[in-house]
């Protein structure tokens, strides 16, 4: 323990980290997520979830994390396309309909080669089970990091549940796994509606269901939180708090991101990539 301190305190990354690629978000995790951790990244519908979870999957394994992608809500076809617009920062239809320049298809097939060498494996969530989301993890060696979307789409053994009793079981489960296999499991999780009644719309850690078990048993929850989706012409368009609501180990708060609609990336602002 102590000649890890000495390794931190020299500024080496902790063995047991994994970058989100977030600089800011990565500081105030004390360097990144933890191995053995379960995070939680929720957020209202249409609010970026999948893409703040894709971008940190690429950013991860681009700092040499190799992660896999568990995805229920869109097929690898799908995924890989939008991992090329995030990339390249072009938009999917563009992608779609050929509609490139000549610096675009430059751009584009710069991103395919940095895609091609990643340690990143995306597959789909077919609702198979646990043993699903486990088998997962063997289809790259020595996995740092396991995304899963989203909680609400793992199945539990148990077919007769409710959804709230099906996502409590699903946390504790998932926690159990992350800390099994020695890996980040990051989870991404829709919101209660009844926060949308309250007038300070910021997602809180109430807002997560599951009777009380995501809150209970995540180590961090990260919120995404766009004013201009809840009250336009207000809010500055693209702008994004990423909510730190519980941190296991260490400070709360927020960090301040944007939003590209256009290419569906979010980009750190006090330390955006070039």
């Amino acid at each position: 323990m102590v000649a890890r301190v000495d390794a931190a305190a020299e500024g080496d990354p902790r063995p047991d980290t994994v970058a989100s690629g977030f600089p800011s978000l990565d500081r105030m995790l004390g360097g990144g997520f933890r191995c053995g951790d379960l995070v939680v990244v929720a957020g209202d519908v249409g609010s970026g979830k999948s893409a703040l979870g894709l971008g940190m999957a690429l950013r991860a394994s681009r700092l040499g994390a190799p992660t896999v992608f568990l995805s229920g809500e869109m097929s690898e076809d799908r995924l890989t396309e939008r991992a090329l617009a995030l990339e390249g920062r072009l938009t999917v239809d563009e992608l779609r309909l050929g509609r490139l320049g000549d610096s675009a298809r430059a751009g584009l097939g710069a991103a395919a080669l940095r895609l091609k060498d990643l340690p990143l494996r995306i597959l789909p969530l077919l609702g198979a089970g646990f043993a699903e989301v486990e088998g997962a993890l063997d289809v790259l060696p020595r996995p740092r990091l396991l995304l899963v979307d989203s909680l609400q789409l793992v199945a539990p053994p148990d077919g007769r549940l409710t959804l709230e009793e099906s996502v409590a079981q699903t946390t504790r489960w998932l926690k159990a796994l992350a800390l099994d296999r020695g890996v980040v499991v990051l989870a991404l999780s829709h919101l209660l509606p009844g926060g949308r009644a309250r007038e300070d719309r910021r997602p809180t850690l109430d807002d997560l269901g599951g009777l009380g078990a995501v809150k209970q048993h995540a180590d961090v929850v990260l919120a995404i939180y766009r004013e201009e989706m809840y009250a336009p012409g207000n809010g500055v368009e693209g702008a994004t708090e990423l909510i730190v609501g519980k941190n296991r180990n260490g400070q709360t708060g927020f960090v301040d991101l944007y939003f590209y609609r256009r290419w569906l990336r979010f980009e750190d602002m006090l330390d955006p990539e070039p």
